[in-house]
């Protein structure tokens, strides 16, 4: 029997949905929203609590579409909700529209799920991203980490939107691929050290180039925003600054660009 169609941009669960855009809105309500077949089947694959889904059957009309909604049916906790294309626009993200929409509670990771991950890996590769502003720019180190075989991703400093749509957006779903989380600086530091973590801070200043950087040992790549860098708190005398040389009139790289150079370059080194 076909569920009925909600058409009224009004209804309450369609109005609390909405919000989810907003950070506001899903610090209050605890919840995530994640739009894309691919991202929603890669929040499946990782066990995300999925508690309900916003269905617009003519708008699915990928294949894809049609193997993610037999999966939500799968998961008897997953409430299916189907709407009409005016609905759905109203919950849609921009102006990408695939006919489905995920409403989940986010995971709650945090430095001590790090810590197992560091123990079962033989060469555990951290990433630490300091005040990243933009989600895009997350989504798109977060991508490129899931690619290169990135142990876990720290997002140290506060103040990051880590389930913000764009950024989940941006990773392609790899935000639940990835092992992230959030943690001040300090606490971030104090953990590679106890881990005993090699750390590689990137630094315009640095005299050492990233190519002579020695990443094949257990290793952290710490990156800072591309308006603020690195704060002091990274430069300490066990830590190592690196640079990528700058051969133009430009001072700095994209914050994506220089991860992806740095994390291809210590999988070349540990493949070698």
């Amino acid at each position: 029997m076909p569920l009925p169609t909600i058409t009224s941009l009004q209804n309450p669960r369609v109005k609390e949905a909405a919000k989810l855009r907003d950070r506001k809105g899903r610090e209050q309500q605890g919840r995530i929203l994640i739009e894309g077949l691919r991202e929603i089947g890669r929040a499946l694959d990782a066990g995300l609590e999925i508690t309900e889904a916003f269905v617009c059957e003519p708008l699915c009309t990928e294949s894809a579409a049609a193997e993610v909604l037999s999966q939500l049916r799968e998961r008897k906790k997953v409430s299916l909700l189907s709407v009409s294309e005016q609905v759905m626009g109203k919950l849609s993200f921009g102006d990408r529209k695939e006919g489905l929409i995920a409403i989940a509670q986010p995971p709650q990771r945090s430095l001590r799920d790090l810590t197992a991950i560091v123990k079962k890996s033989k060469l555990p590769l951290i990433a630490i991203v300091e005040g990243v502003e933009k989600p895009g720019n997350l989504g798109a180190i977060l991508r490129t980490a899931d690619a290169a075989g990135v142990s876990g991703l720290v997002v140290a400093g506060g103040g990051t939107d880590l389930y913000n749509p764009n950024a989940i957006r941006a990773s392609l779903g790899a935000i639940f691929t990835v092992p992230v989380c959030a943690a001040t600086s300090e606490e971030t530091l104090t953990w590679l050290r106890e881990k005993k973590l090699r750390v590689f801070a990137t630094r315009v200043e640095a005299t050492q180039n990233y190519v002579n950087a020695d990443f094949t040992g257990p290793t952290a790549i710490v990156l800072g925003s591309e308006a603020q860098g690195l704060s002091s708190l990274w430069a300490g005398h066990h830590i190592t600054p690196i640079s990528l040389p700058m051969l133009g009139s430009v001072d700095s790289l994209n914050l994506s660009a220089t991860a992806a150079i740095l994390f291809y370059e210590a999988l070349r080194q540990r493949r070698g």
